[in-house]
């Protein structure tokens, strides 16, 4: 049996516990549990990470550079605010049913541990998004094709019940999801906002 490389070996355990919190719940994610869903001892997820908060540290990094540096790369590029804003939404959408149990993992995480760090990340991650999309609405609004008198402090805000709604659904429904439909209905709504 061929050993693993360390940075293999940590991709799967955190794929791990976003899937067990996705599948069985937060209060079933145990390092036993977690070592049986990679067939791995329970010390060999210690010699990877250090404590559990060490895993959801590095998931919320992943966040950082691979969820929200996507956004950012949507958000700065030249492409027309319409483009950008659907572009922007479907990367969100896909973002979150690729990684069922994110948004999961680090709400429960930050909020049941009254961990600090945690909350402070995951500010930084919902500023960074509100941020970036009012970046496209105030550019929509330059360009003349959307409503300035709209307030882009509330259609950012209500963008980022976006997420949330698509959570709640991934749930009900047993992760059965039909993205690009959302992705079309959300774009439809957010647009008969903004558009004069």
């Amino acid at each position: 049996m061929t050993r693993q490389s360390t940075e293999i070996r940590q991709e799967q355990i955190k794929q791990a516990v976003l899937d067990i919190i996705y599948t069985d719940g937060l209060k079933n994610l145990s390092t036993r549990n977690l070592a049986n869903r990679i067939g791995m001892s329970e010390g060999s997820i210690f010699r990877h990470f250090p404590t559990k908060q060490d895993i959801i540290l590095s998931i919320i990094q992943d966040v950082q550079d691979e969820f929200i540096g996507s956004l950012r790369a949507i958000a700065n590029s030249k492409l027309e605010p319409e483009k950008r804003l659907n572009d922007y939404l479907c990367e969100t959408v896909k973002y979150l049913t690729d990684n069922k149990g994110i948004t999961m993992l680090l709400f429960s995480e930050a909020s049941h541990n009254n961990d600090e760090m945690l909350k402070m990340n995951l500010q930084q991650i919902f500023n960074n998004q509100k941020m970036l999309v009012s970046k496209i609405i105030l550019d929509g609004i330059a360009s003349g094709k959307w409503d300035e008198s709209i307030s882009v402090e509330s259609v950012a805000m209500l963008y980022m019940g976006i997420p949330v709604s698509l959570n709640i659904d991934l749930v009900l429904h047993n992760g059965e999801f039909y993205a690009d439909n959302y992705c079309t209905k959300m774009m439809q709504l957010i647009l008969k906002m903004l558009k004069k």
